[in-house]
């Protein structure tokens, strides 16, 4: 009896432990760590207005200009940064994720494999959010507020310096507030 509660015990720390859980995504397991709570105030609940096509956007776009952005996290078979709060925003009108394809059995839906890889420079951004030091926040971003591969989104935030005009390929947004639509 000393050992079967001893084993239990044993089972119970290791479960409360354990920061990983396991989600199911379009019928593919993913392993994720929970969301860092200190990451919320970056959520807003509220539709944030306005949010532009990240192709429209990279036009325009200057280090330094206050925009926002929507799309679905997409354009990557790896779309966050582990212990980052980080993510990749794809545009939905020059990408299409694999589930939106005819007799798709793609398990990595989000990583928009069929399209070029040209149309995945242009048609996507890294979104992060960075501390007064300037460097990107550790903490888990996915699960906050429900966000995931595929989620729909619209943030606001500032064009960061590396997304100068002598690299065109990279759109780097310093998020200010993130909103999850819920389907």
């Amino acid at each position: 009896m000393k050992t079967i509660a001893t084993i239990s015990a044993i089972l119970a720390a290791f479960s409360l432990s354990s920061c990983k859980e396991s989600e199911t995504t379009l019928g593919t397991s993913v392993e994720i760590s929970a969301p860092d709570p200190a990451l919320e105030k970056y959520f807003t609940d509220e539709a944030i207005a306005d949010g532009q096509q990240i192709t429209a956007a990279r036009t325009t776009a200057k280090p330094g200009d206050e925009i926002s952005l929507s799309g679905l996290v997409m354009g990557r078979e790896k779309v966050f940064v582990d212990n980052r709060a980080s993510f990749i925003l794809g545009d939905p009108t020059t990408l299409t994720p694999c589930n939106k394809m005819p007799d798709d059995h793609c398990e990595t839906p989000w990583d928009a494999c069929c399209d070029d890889k040209k149309l995945k420079l242009e048609g996507t951004a890294s979104i992060q959010i960075v501390g007064e030091d300037g460097r990107v926040l550790s903490g888990e971003i996915r699960g906050t507020q429900g966000l995931k591969e595929l989620s729909s989104v619209t943030i606001t935030g500032t064009v960061a310096p590396q997304s100068s005009p002598d690299s065109p390929d990279s759109l780097v947004v310093n998020a200010t507030k993130i909103h999850v639509s819920k389907p």
